[in-house]
């Protein structure tokens, strides 16, 4: 559904003008002319975006703006000012206003203003969704383990959540260290305020500093609107920094800075701005190891290293794959419409065999592509990648040495066993003709076995 605004101005044209744009553009909107019409209407219903007048005849604009504020927890008031009224718009801000206009308007800032304001309250609407959806279930919820491993990281998460330190993960991609943040804050004084994520790796300097810092209207070519970086949407609550081995070393300086001053400062801005976050990083590059040849900062390394987790790869606690393998074919069968009852024993063993280089995230991609291939009620192991296969078939077991020819019987036995010798599929995955293969099995004596 499209917000519901109300314009409250004194000046008909202004209301009549805002209802007609605002309207083209779908909203539901409804003008007033004073405080006491629009209170009695918020009231009946309230309203999601409110255009407010600071000048009206029977009520102070900024009295409204303060019990809209105290009153409704996702609401937002842009406030309509003259030529002049720069200091009182500023204060209005610092109420809560999330932002104000100047007459004479233009109809293209109402607009961004308006979009603005709805993603805003759309974010909020969806925070308060996700908080939602976890209270009174496990706050670490997606971790699976009962390796000493994940048993320590977890003891750790509940230590460290509680006390108002930086952090920083390190550990391999695909080894859960965004899950461990926000379990970090779900644990935290701070879960009920904002939990912002932003990935370092892969930016230009200028997108990550417009990105974190913000700016402000008219900072430079294109910026029509003030916008609020990351850091500052974070206040109150935590910012994750992951991938921060890959952040240039001209912003480290400028993130070094926002933690020793607590303040910050938007792109084109001149008033400084107190913050109050928490912040954790990560990264899978060994960031001690990277301040010691001088590619990341040691001061900024000294300041985010208070408490350091390591995440262990997936080949290191092997243990816990059938505990992963299990969760993820629960996850996943229902979104494929499968009645997946688990994974056979011999597609079980590979698994536990496999370095995966791609850790936990490898095993889940591996699990939901087996689970929408699989033709029975268990994961085989023609299920899984081919490349697992193939992992398969290279370790044939025996003892001592044997003939070449002798390698290749057993191997096309295997993989004539594993397919039910359904030739079709035994041809693709040994790679041979079909007509080679039928040859194969009659030299080998595998043709009446079918």
């Amino acid at each position: 559904m499209q917000p519901r605004i109300a314009v409250v101005d004194d000046e008909i044209t202004v209301c009549r003008r805002l209802e007609k744009a605002l309207k083209k553009d779908g909203y539901a909107v409804e003008a007033f002319q004073d405080g006491e019409s629009f209170w009695g209407r918020m009231v009946q219903e309230p309203f999601n975006i409110i255009f407010l007048d600071l000048k009206l005849p029977d009520a102070d604009g900024m009295d409204i703006l303060s019990q809209v504020k105290k009153r409704y927890d996702n609401v937002e008031v842009i406030v309509i000012t003259g030529h002049g009224s720069i200091d009182t718009a500023i204060s209005a801000i610092k109420i809560g206003a999330y932002h104000y206009v100047m007459k004479p308007f233009k109809l293209d800032e109402i607009r961004l203003l308006s979009s603005g304001a709805r993603e805003k309250i759309g974010l909020r609407d969806e925070n308060r969704r996700l908080r939602q959806a976890v209270d009174g279930q496990n706050i670490l919820k997606g971790f699976i383990g009962n390796s000493p491993a994940m048993q320590e990281i977890f003891s750790m998460i509940k230590k460290v959540a509680p006390v108002n330190c930086n952090i920083l993960l390190q550990g391999e991609s695909g080894t859960g260290k965004e899950l461990v943040a926000r379990s970090i804050h779900r644990l935290s004084p701070r879960k009920n305020r904002p939990f912002i994520s932003f990935n370092c790796g892969g930016f230009t300097e200028e997108l990550i500093c417009n990105e974190l810092f913000g700016h402000e209207k008219g900072a430079f070519t294109g910026a029509s609107i003030t916008k609020i970086g990351l850091i500052e949407a974070a206040d109150g609550g935590m910012l994750f920094l992951d991938e921060i081995g890959e952040m240039p070393p001209s912003m480290q300086v400028k993130v070094l800075h926002v933690i020793q001053e607590k303040k910050i400062l938007r792109v084109g801005g001149t008033s400084p701005i107190n913050l109050d976050i928490r912040l954790i990083a990560a990264s899978n590059k060994d960031i001690k190891k990277a301040t010691a040849e001088g590619t990341f900062r040691e001061d900024l390394f000294y300041r985010l290293n208070v408490v350091t987790l390591r995440l262990p790869r997936l080949c290191e606690r092997p243990d816990d794959i059938p505990m992963l393998v299990s969760h993820f074919i629960e996850k996943y069968s229902p979104s494929f419409e499968k009645k997946i009852g688990g994974i056979s024993s011999d597609a079980l063993e590979i698994l536990m065999r496999y370095n995966f280089p791609g850790n936990v995230r490898e095993l889940e991609n591996i699990i939901q592509r087996s689970v929408a291939l699989a033709e029975s009620d268990v994961i085989r192991i023609l299920d899984l990648p081919q490349d697992l296969q193939k992992f398969e078939f290279n370790t044939i077991e025996g003892e001592g040495l044997m003939a070449l020819e002798e390698v290749e019987k057993q191997h096309i036995a295997k993989v004539l066993d594993k397919t039910g010798y359904n030739k079709n599929l035994s041809s693709k995955i040994l790679n041979l003709p079909r007509t080679t293969l039928w040859r194969k099995m009659k030299k080998y004596g595998l043709l009446n076995k079918n």
